[in-house]
Formats: structure tokens, sequence, C-alpha cells
């Protein structure tokens, strides 16, 4: 089975998977920028929409590993011409997840308070955090079942269909935000923060829908799981929970990152929400390549294909560079007025100007971690991208925080922090892909 590595082939699978990628950051985005821009106590509501976004998205982060587990298992089969033997993996996969999910919202749900507090929430900012939290979680389980149904299509080397249910989803989100959270005078009263928190909750049911809807009609893969459980359920399994031991290291470092925020002051963690989340942004906008990567360097180790491994990574490679600096030179050209998207508090503005410049300058960096994180989940490699990331969590940024933190820093030490911990991450995943693949790719 041959696979086109041109330009073109790789940009039809990256800029759907890029636009479809960012939906679960414009959601919050989306949040940050209505929720900042409120007449009632705006900036402790966004402080607070950026503290529970924190904690979803560990949650969204850590069991929706489905899709790269998925993807890698599917994309091999496929390039070894053996699809039909895990046809019914995906659905199998997904309902174990979605069970999860209930269970996680059914502990989480009572325990709000307590949670929050853990990241030094307080006073107003920590009521606001549990109204939203109590609305936002009932979305967990849809958002779960969206992103394994992703990972389907991801490994049929589809990414148009996930695409267009992310599209539906976030303009849905918007138009919902605006409606709920400032109301429509003589119709809908304002929600205030809660509307924000329904807003992704109904735009989250509706991408589900459509999702399944999509598997069943587009794709060979039945909706319902079935019995026996494939023989690659395994296989799934641990390749899920090493991706959950990453995910949560990972998620480590988002927690400390906002924790120290929170503990500067309300406008610190509210800069620090914008920041963090247009960082987001730009990581989810790099994911298209990434997913690119994930995508075809599975079909390629199933068809063993090792000289065209080495030659996808050495595209990909240059292609991220590219976007990467493209995003850090708009963020540069639009500097000064970026941030009033969000908020006018010009305390707030103060502290996210000051470490904007930081997020821009780490874009190539990042570009290369996570499309080489890509191409390694893409291949089923998770036991290393676990290790490596324990390392470069436990060993390098908590160190270096703990550092810049004694030195005063504050949201510059934590940029700092991240951007040595991005730079852990990316180049040993360059150095051992290359290890393991060049010997291949000469003896092929």
């Amino acid at each position: 089975m041959t696979t086109d590595l041109s330009l073109k082939h790789i940009n039809k699978l990256a800029i759907p998977a890029l636009i479809g990628g960012i939906s679960e950051p414009i959601l919050s985005l989306t949040d940050t920028a209505v929720v900042g821009n409120m007449e009632l106590n705006a900036t402790e509501s966004l402080a607070a929409v950026g503290i529970v976004a924190t904690f979803l998205s560990m949650l969204i982060w850590v069991f929706g590993q489905t899709r790269s587990a998925i993807s890698s298992i599917i994309s091999q089969y496929l390039g070894a011409n053996r699809l039909p033997e895990v046809k019914s993996l995906p659905a199998q996969a997904i309902t174990i997840v979605v069970l999860i999910s209930l269970l996680i919202l059914a502990i989480t749900f009572p325990f709000s308070r307590q949670i929050f507090k853990l990241y030094n929430a307080s006073g107003l900012i920590l009521e606001y955090c549990v109204e939203y939290f109590r609305i936002r979680i009932f979305g967990f389980p849809f958002t779960l079942f969206t992103i394994g149904v992703f990972g389907a299509f991801r490994g049929l080397q589809n990414t148009f269909y996930p695409m267009v249910i992310a599209i539906i989803g976030c303009v849905s989100n918007v138009l919902l935000d605006v409606v709920l959270v400032y109301g429509v005078e003589g119709f809908i009263p304002a929600m205030n923060i809660q509307g924000a928190a329904y807003a992704s909750v109904i735009a989250q049911i509706l991408m589900a829908l459509i999702s399944a809807f999509y598997l069943y009609q587009k794709t060979p893969l039945p909706l319902v799981a079935t019995w026996p459980l494939n023989k690659e359920i395994k296989k799934f399994t641990f390749m899920v929970l090493n991706l959950f031991v990453r995910t949560i290291a990972l998620n480590v470092t988002l927690y400390f990152g906002s924790s120290y925020a929170t503990s500067y002051g309300a406008n610190y963690i509210a800069a620090y929400t914008i920041a963090i989340n247009l960082w987001f942004l730009g990581a989810f906008l790099i994911d298209g390549y990434a997913s690119a990567g994930n995508i075809l360097s599975g079909k390629l180790l199933g068809g063993k294909r090792y000289h065209d491994l080495i030659q996808l990574s050495n595209k990909l490679i240059i292609y991220g560079i590219v976007v990467g600096t493209i995003m850090a030179l708009i963020g540069t050209a639009t500097y000064s007025s970026i941030g009033r998207i969000f908020t006018d508090d010009e305390a707030v503005l103060q502290e996210f100007y000051k470490v904007f410049w930081m997020i821009l300058a780490m874009q190539p960096l990042c570009a290369l971690a996570f499309i080489f994180d890509g191409m390694f989940k893409g291949m089923g490699k998770m036991k290393y991208l676990r290790n490596l990331l324990l390392v470069a969590t436990f060993g390098v940024f908590i160190p270096v925080l703990l550092f810049v933190d004694y030195l005063n820093l504050q949201l510059y030490g934590i940029f700092i922090a991240l951007t040595v911990w991005i730079i852990a991450r990316g180049i040993p995943l360059i150095v051992k892909f290359r290890k393991l693949f060049l010997p291949l790719a000469q003896k092929a």
C-alpha cells in the first residue's frame, strides 16, 4: 500500500486536523473572552474559568488518550492491510472510557470545593469555580465520546469529518456564550458565568451526537460495542495506561503553573489564564502537523516503510518550525491589542503583556516537541513518551519552577520553567527517533 508524503497530502491531513484540534482551546478561549468582559466581577470570574479549565483539561487529556491509542492501532493495521481484524476495537474502547468518565463525574461533583481549594482558590473565586465546574463537568462524557470517534477517523487517515464536527461545536459555543452570558433583553436573562458553562455543555453534546452520526454513516466501523473483546484490547489498555501516567505528569506541570499563579494574586491568575489559553491555542494549531505525523507514522510503521518514516520526520520538522514561526510573527504584529480581546482590566493586562513575548518565542520549540510526540504516539511508543515526560516534569520543570519562585520572578518564572520543560521533551524525542529508525532505513 503506497502512502503519499507530498506537502499537498500532508496538508490534506494536517489542515483539517489543525482546525478540528483547536475546538477545545477555542471553547475555553471563548469562555475566557466573554466572561472577561462581563460587567459583574469579571476579573474573579475570569480567574475561576482559568482554574476550572486547567482542571478539566487535565481530565480530558488524561482520559482522552483513547484517541491516540485507537488511532495508532487502526492506522498500523490499515498500513498492514488487516483492518477487518480490529473493526470492533473503537466502539469497545469508547464505551469503556465513557463509563469511566461517568464515574469521574460522580466522584468530582460533590468534592468540587475541595478540588479547587487545592488550586489556592478562595473567596469569590472559589465560589465561581464551584458554580462553573458543577455545570461544565456534565459535558465531560460527551467530550470523551467525541475524542474517541476522532481517534477512529484519524486511524482511517480521515481528518475531514472531525474538522466538520469541531467547526459546528465551536460556532454553536460562541453563539450560545454570547446569548447565555450576556442575555437577550426581554427574552433571556443574563446568566453570567453559569451561561458560559451551559454554552460549553450544549456544544459538547451537539458534537457527540454529530460524531455518532458520522461514525455510523461514513466508516466501516460499528457504533455499538459488541462481545467478545477485540484481541488488541490488551495492547490498547497498556497504551492508555502509559499515556495515563504520562498525562498525569503533564498535568502536574499545569497544576503547579496554575497554583503558583493563583498564589501571586487575582491579577496574576487572570493574566496567566489568558496567556496559558493562548499557549494552548498555539499548541493545538501546531498539533495539525503533529496529527499528520501521528496518522502517517502509524501507517508507515505498519507497512515497515522505515525510509519513508525518516523522510516524513524531516518534512514535518521543516513544516512545524515554519508554522511555529508564522504564529510567533502574527502574535508579535498584534501584540498590543490581543490582550484586550479578553479583558479591559489594566492591572491584568500589565501582567499579561510582560510574559506574552515568551509564549511567542516558545512556538518553534513547541512545534518540534509536539510533532515528534505525535509521531511516537502514532507508532505506539507510549512507554518511552511516559518515561520522558516523567523526567521532564519531575526532574526539570518542578526544580526550575521552585528556583524561579525563590527568585520571585512570578509569571516570568512560570513561563521560564515551561520553556525549559518543552526543550526537555522535544530534543530527546528527535534523538531517539533517529537512533531507532536510521539503521532500519539503511537496511531496507
